[in-house]
């Protein structure tokens, strides 16, 4: 009864507001002068990557989410499907791809710190500077960690707050600008006709790029936890899903068209022309002194979203350190409940790929090859998860599901297969360098690329091979998996009907009960 009762007073969330949940969670702005270059192909990118990886990654994550919704997320799935050394390895890779992610939306954050000037041209000329954006890098990031250490409550008014003034607004004022532009009769840097929106497919090397673009649209499946939230579920989360991926699609497309409008794709830079759009088009509409007023509003923006992930990823990373998978070391926690040591290592590995912006010859090559790898890590563990999607099918074809992708077993293989298929040629060409930015040496861009995910790849499997038992923490509450709770292996058939939280509640009754 008590459980009905609780059941029936949670509040539901409506269509819309998880549709826009979702658009906050993927849509961000420092990608937009990346795509930008390909004008108006780049609809055909966007439409693209929405159809063959947004999609699948949504509906997928969805049904994993309902059918295992216990604490581990990407964790669990892959561990219910393929055993615990997978699983561990799908959680220190998201760990490791977060640190990367760090110093690429940092130097984003850096740019905008040196365009509050008054002078554009030092202004550019110093966001190229790559001791001060270093320098920029670390003294953000640093500072974030310094809030996560205080806790959650010290963070979230600046996560909510700095998400609306650093990347709602500025994309609604980018796009109205842009397209203000546009129709206000001015020379466009583009043209604007049928046939150049589907890309010239013989260029090998607009694919790699183009390629990225399945990482604007990373984070979809962060929500899919709360589609049992929604009022029937099975009608109402495609509904939201494509709302939110249309809603998506449309401010990437026209925030990048309005990138292109002004800026000469031969003169797009990575990390610099979002910000040059904004006072082009400011000067324009001659409003110049709104110009620093929006990069600090971006680099406001950065900060939020920075200090929201130092703690989020190493909270899961905690959690299953404490479920017996890492040493005692990396289960430290201060009197705020944050994981001291693993945000300590995070920032030295933060600091250390920071560095890597003086190796590099360029700010932008820097980024770039950060990107890359990022994309490699995230694109590893959306494989793992389309896989073991398709094997839990399998597995445990008869586990209930409160949500099941559309068409079945059928529409399951199809939706995920296409997704796994879509993320794995999206992984191969991320180890192509560009030919449109200068990277230095192909041979020394690619041998880093290759290195640095050899070793993050492997770390882990050498973690869970000298794993030990006292490892494990005595107050640890993190679920079993279900196939070791009813003693069945992984690699075979497990006919059971029951839901995987039903599995869990009986399981910790019975270790009540024994104790």
């Amino acid at each position: 009864m008590d459980k009905k009762i609780s059941a029936s007073s949670v509040g539901k969330i409506s269509v819309f507001t998880f549709a826009i949940m979702n658009v906050v969670a993927v849509v961000s702005l420092r990608g937009l002068p990346a795509e930008a270059e390909y004008g108006l192909s780049s609809v055909f990118y966007y439409a693209f990557a929405a159809v063959f990886f947004l999609v699948p990654v949504s509906l997928v994550a969805a049904e994993l989410a309902t059918g295992w919704p216990e604490k581990g997320g990407i964790f669990r799935w892959v561990g219910e499907a393929f055993g615990p050394r997978l699983a561990f390895m799908a959680m220190f890779l998201l760990f490791v791809q977060v640190c990367v992610w760090f110093p690429t939306a940092l130097t984003f954050g850096a740019v905008s710190l040196a365009f509050i000037g008054p002078d554009q041209t030092f202004d550019a000329a110093l966001s190229q500077n790559k001791f001060f954006v270093l320098a920029i890098v670390l003294a953000i990031y640093w500072f974030a960690t310094f809030i996560a250490f205080r806790g959650v409550s010290a963070f979230t008014l600046l996560s909510k707050w700095g998400g609306i003034i650093g990347t709602i607004i500025p994309a609604i004022i980018l796009i109205l600008l842009g397209f203000a532009f546009l129709f206000s009769g001015e020379k466009i840097q583009i043209e604007m006709a049928w046939k150049d929106v589907i890309p010239d497919f013989s260029n090998f090397n607009n694919v790699v790029l183009a390629a990225s673009i399945f990482l604007f649209y990373a984070g979809m499946e962060m929500n899919a936890i709360h589609v049992k939230d929604l009022d029937n579920p099975t009608r109402s989360y495609p509904i939201a899903i494509g709302i939110a991926a249309l809603g998506t699609v449309v401010i990437f497309v026209l925030g990048t068209l309005a990138i292109a409008f002004v800026i000469p794709s031969t003169d797009i830079n990575l990390t610099q022309s979002l910000l040059v759009a904004y006072f082009d088009m400011f000067r324009w509409a001659g409003l110049s002194f709104l110009g620093p007023i929006m990069a600090i509003c971006l680099a406001i923006g950065v900060l939020a979203g920075i200090v929201t992930w130092v703690a989020g990823p190493s909270t899961g990373l905690l959690e299953v350190a404490k479920a017996g998978y890492m040493p005692r070391f990396w289960q430290e926690t201060n009197k705020n409940g944050m994981a001291t040591h693993i945000l300590l290592v995070q920032g030295i590995i933060v600091s250390f790929l920071a560095i890597t912006f003086v190796v590099l010859p360029s700010v932008e090559a820097a980024y770039q090859i950060l990107s890359q790898l990022a994309a490699v890590i995230y694109l590893t563990l959306y494989m793992l998860m389309f896989s073991a999607a398709i094997y839990l099918r399998f597995s445990q074809p008869n586990r209930p599901r409160p949500y099941n992708v559309p068409g079945g077993k059928k529409g399951l293989y199809l939706f995920a297969g296409v997704g796994f298929t879509s993320s794995a040629i999206a992984f191969a060409f991320s180890f192509i360098p560009p030919s449109q930015i200068a990277v230095g040496s192909p041979t020394v861009f690619m041998s880093i690329l290759v290195g640095l995910s050899v070793v993050f790849i492997t770390i882990p499997f050498v973690i869970y091979a000298i794993r030990k038992p006292h490892w494990r923490d005595e107050n640890s509450d993190f679920a079993p998996f279900t196939w070791q709770i009813e003693g069945v292996h992984p690699g075979l058939k497990n006919e059971s009907v029951t839901h995987t939280e039903a599995v869990t509640a009986i399981h910790r009754e019975g270790k009540g009960e024994a104790s």
